[in-house]
């Protein structure tokens, strides 16, 4: 008997290895600022992954440059990050194991995807990659983590306790945790754990399938 009635996955670092495509994307729209602030830009990046670019710009601005971000360079910001970011997460390579869970479970398990991407931008990805047969349905910014899983408990009325989350971010945690349901975290460097020691945490996805 399964563990779970339903699987929620993070998208970036979770399915597919595009976190260093962002990285990139946030590091070139901020070179103009200097090395020094293209360096906290990754930093904080990094540390708020699952986060939305939306909350990272303001914070950039605001935080970093004292500069206050209108609604109009918001949105140019916004735009110019996502001709950086589509293609190139389109292309990316798949997470070790992923297809084969997503093409081996999908019509024995309802899954689903809760990303920090903007939700058109996420289901244009996931759909350019051939991938949204795989999903009942795609959630993306800018709903946070927790509003997405409630959104998807309220729909289908799965027990909290049978569903699961499997995330790379502490933001994915934290909407786990507001919820109660179950997770698993992706970590791909293991000596970079993030998550507190109770956490089970996984190197890729190969071997989720055990955790079922």
């Amino acid at each position: 008997m399964r563990k779970y009635d339903a699987i929620i996955f993070d998208f970036d670092g979770v399915l597919v290895e595009s976190v260093d495509v962002k990285t990139q994307a946030f590091a070139a729209l901020y070179a103009k600022y200097g090395q020094e602030i293209v360096e906290k830009v990754i930093a904080y990046h990094l540390r708020h992954a699952g986060v939305s670019r939306f909350d990272k710009f303001r914070y950039f601005h605001e935080v970093l440059l004292g500069k206050r971000l209108s609604e109009e360079e918001e949105k140019m910001l916004c735009v110019q990050f996502s001709e950086l970011v589509v293609d190139a997460v389109v292309a990316a390579p798949w997470v070790p194991g992923a297809k084969e869970f997503l093409e081996r479970f999908y019509k024995e398990i309802p899954l689903f995807i809760a990303s920090g991407t903007p939700d058109d931008e996420i289901k244009e990805i996931v759909n350019k990659r051939q991938m949204s047969h795989y999903f009942v349905s795609i959630h993306g910014t800018p709903a946070k983590k927790a509003e997405i899983i409630n959104t998807i408990w309220n729909k289908f009325g799965f027990e909290r306790k049978r569903m699961l989350m499997v995330g790379d971010a502490v933001a994915d945690y934290e909407g786990v945790i507001l919820t109660g349901i179950c997770f698993i975290g992706r970590v791909q460097h293991l000596d970079k754990n993030a998550f507190p020691e109770s956490v089970h945490v996984i190197k890729d996805l190969s071997m989720l399938h055990h955790y079922i």
